[in-house]
């Protein structure tokens, strides 16, 4: 199904993979626009906020002007925003990685992974994993059978309220490795790298009501 232009609006402030996820949009015949000037933000109708790296430098790279017009889309005019990776962990408070607060919009702290006493289990957790829907959600269904994807990270997010887990897998331990509030939503693994799984889940992000 083809969607209408600027379906979704990528943020650029350098710190992901940008281009792997445009292409995975445009898979999917959803268009996405990539946009590297907080003031070309004003007319997004959903945001993608991609992230690779340590905590504090994706901070530090959003508080170059990004955060006000991004509180503005997301917490006043509630658009649906999507995080990847490091994207999910800088909608939480805070990070045991890093010193700077978060954008705090998911009431969430990023903490370690716990390996659960198996020390033979490295970080970070790298590879293809097993995710399993917490509760009806719009991104991953409980009712598709298996669905993997693909994970490259050390940290992991933990919620205050059960309600706001969107998925989990399992690393030693079963940890949260989706999220959800409201118009918000992360993801700890990466889409883009998660062939058709990853497809599925940017399709129904892209047809998001907004």
């Amino acid at each position: 199904m083809a969607m209408h232009a600027s379906d979704v609006t990528i943020v650029d402030c350098g710190i992901g993979n940008i281009k792997s996820v445009q292409r995975m949009f445009e898979a999917v015949d959803a268009s996405a626009r990539i946009v590297d000037d907080p003031a070309d933000l004003h007319d997004a109708r959903r945001l993608l906020l991609p992230g690779v790296g340590a905590f504090d430098a994706g901070m530090r790279a959003l508080a170059q002007g990004w955060i006000e017009p991004l509180n503005r889309l997301v917490l006043e005019r509630r658009i649906p925003v999507l995080g990847i990776c490091l994207g999910m962990q800088l909608m939480c408070r805070r990070s045991e990685e890093g010193e700077l607060p978060g954008l705090g919009w998911i009431a969430a702290d990023v903490v370690e992974i716990d390996r659960g006493g198996n020390s033979a289990l490295k970080l970070p957790h790298m590879g293809w994993a097993v995710v399993t829907a917490a509760r009806p959600n719009p991104l991953v269904p409980s009712d598709e059978g298996e669905q993997r994807f693909y994970h490259v990270h050390r940290y992991r997010a933990v919620c205050d309220a059960p309600d706001d887990v969107l998925c989990t897998t399992t690393y030693g331990t079963t940890f949260v490795t989706g999220v959800q509030h409201d118009n918000i939503l992360g993801l700890q693994f990466h889409p883009e790298k998660s062939h058709r799984f990853g497809m599925d889940v940017m399709r129904r992000f892209a047809a998001l009501p907004c």
